[in-house]
């Protein structure tokens, strides 16, 4: 049999049999009650139904697909362990509650520990389990991934269950442990951070966005610490905004003048070299992520042919992270 038949007898009482009661329901043993039997709240063929749906979401709050595969796993086995229940009326949202609530601990886990783990696509495997392949062949792109990052824990299960998989907003309240208009205020907040910070005509002199060549030659110039091509691209009074956490101690988060955001940028061109490029509310977006590590967001503004502005934000709110991955230093 394959892995996943082997997971799902592990998952089916490590080794005992439990036997169908009419209908295709599964009971368990009642340790309590000798010969006696305790309803699921679901089963097996409803989860087995619900489990690409449940991998979406969890691959979308948690990252890596290992991490997304332990939540299904967990949620399932809280399933069979939770107290004596009715069935449920919808199986899809009460396991797709379940697992939210576990990814939710574990995002908060991983703050705590200050942990950022490794997207799926980052540690490959060489035979991947049937799982983890189904999660590879969603269209998840990295840089979503990256996005939702940079949120907290709640906002990042308010806005993937509601935003993403149209739970209601009482059933994310659920999840999160608090009010309709807390759910509601997380998920607000979470597409106000994902969004890219709106530059008014006034900074860039263009409404509809920078221009993806001008863009494009100042990275690669950057990528390659050419100074004098990006003098060239920059505009004399361009500036450059930062996040205190990404600089070195006593570093300016404001610089303006071509010459001093060159010079700048050069010195961390192999940071430059770890962008990838995305687009967020149609706008274009870059993150820098070394090693996989997302690490800053970048934006660039231009006009009249050259780049106006730099906004750098940290992944992380402190300055932690920056240090792990040694930006600002050096």
């Amino acid at each position: 049999m394959g892995k996943r038949s082997s997971w799902r007898r592990h998952l089916l009482g490590r080794g005992q049999k439990w036997e169908g009661t009419g209908m295709g329901s599964i009971d368990r043993p009642d340790v309590r009650r000798p010969g006696k039997v305790t309803p699921l709240p679901v089963t097996v063929e409803e989860f087995e139904a619900a489990r690409p749906r449940l991998l979406s979401a969890a691959h979308r709050m948690l990252g890596p697909a290992q991490d997304a595969q332990d939540a299904v796993q967990t949620a399932w086995l809280r399933a069979v362990t939770a107290p004596a229940s009715p069935p449920v009326d919808n199986p899809s949202a009460w396991l797709t509650t379940v697992t939210a609530r576990v990814c939710l601990d574990e995002l908060r886990a991983r703050r705590r520990r200050n942990e950022a783990p490794l997207f799926a696509d980052a540690v490959p495997a060489v035979e991947p389990a049937a799982d983890e392949a189904f999660l590879r062949t969603e269209d998840v792109s990295r840089a979503l991934m990256v996005l939702l990052s940079l949120l907290t824990p709640p906002q990042r299960v308010a806005y993937v269950l509601h935003d993403l998989f149209s739970l209601p907003f009482d059933r994310v309240a659920e999840v999160l442990g608090g009010t309709v208009a807390g759910a509601r205020q997380h998920a607000s907040r979470a597409r106000r951070r994902l969004g890219p910070a709106q530059e008014t005509p006034e900074r860039t002199g263009a409404a509809d966005g920078p221009d993806p060549r001008i863009v494009g030659a100042f990275l690669t110039a950057a990528r390659t610490g050419d100074t004098r091509r990006m003098l060239q691209l920059l505009a004399p009074d361009c500036v450059r905004d930062a996040d205190a956490a990404l600089l070195p101690p006593g570093g300016r988060t404001t610089v303006t003048g071509a010459a001093d955001i060159a010079a700048e940028t050069a010195h961390f061109r192999d940071r430059i070299a770890a962008v990838c490029t995305l687009s967020a509310a149609g706008r274009p977006l870059y993150v820098i992520a070394p090693g996989g590590h997302p690490l800053a967001t970048l934006e660039i503004g231009t006009a009249g042919g050259r780049v106006t502005r730099i906004t750098l934000r940290s992944v992380r709110a402190d300055g932690r992270f920056a240090e792990a991955r040694g930006y600002g230093t050096g």
